[in-house]
């Protein structure tokens, strides 16, 4: 399962994400927000962290007006790698190299066709495991 959470300024990319979701039967639970109206991005980032580390998701997926302030959010909390990507090369890289469990997209930063091709490439790319990966992120988690 996904998780989902966006601020104000993500709301309607989030609304595009979801449709997609939708559309390939893809399972997810919306943390919110729930409109346009102001709000602030902690707060979902938050929820997000806490799903994918408790379990209840697999992977989290964050929206902002430019990805930096959510994916900053979430990466406070120990255990989430989350990687604010502009294309779908950043997705895959950060999926294949640093097993990221949240992506991280900014609204104002990207259209709709370039944040669904992130989402298809962050969704599909599995972690390579390769020794020296893992090895960076231990060393990662190590020095938290």
């Amino acid at each position: 399962m996904i998780s989902l959470g966006c601020d104000h300024a993500g709301y309607g990319l989030m609304q595009e994400i979801i449709k997609y979701l939708d559309d390939n039967d893809i399972k997810y639970k919306n943390y919110g927000t729930y409109s346009e109206d102001s709000c602030d991005y902690p707060v979902y980032a938050g929820k997000v962290a806490r799903s994918v580390l408790s379990g209840e998701s697999d992977k989290g997926i964050l929206i902002c007006g430019t990805g930096i302030g959510i994916t900053i959010a979430a990466n406070r909390f120990k255990g989430i790698r989350a990687a604010n990507c502009t294309n779908s090369f950043m997705a895959k890289a950060s999926r294949a190299h640093n097993d990221a469990n949240i992506l991280g997209m900014g609204a104002r930063v990207i259209g709709v066709g370039t944040a669904l091709e992130i989402l298809q490439a962050f969704l599909k790319t599995p972690f390579s495991n390769g020794e020296r990966h893992a090895r960076r992120i231990a060393e990662m988690d190590s020095s938290l």
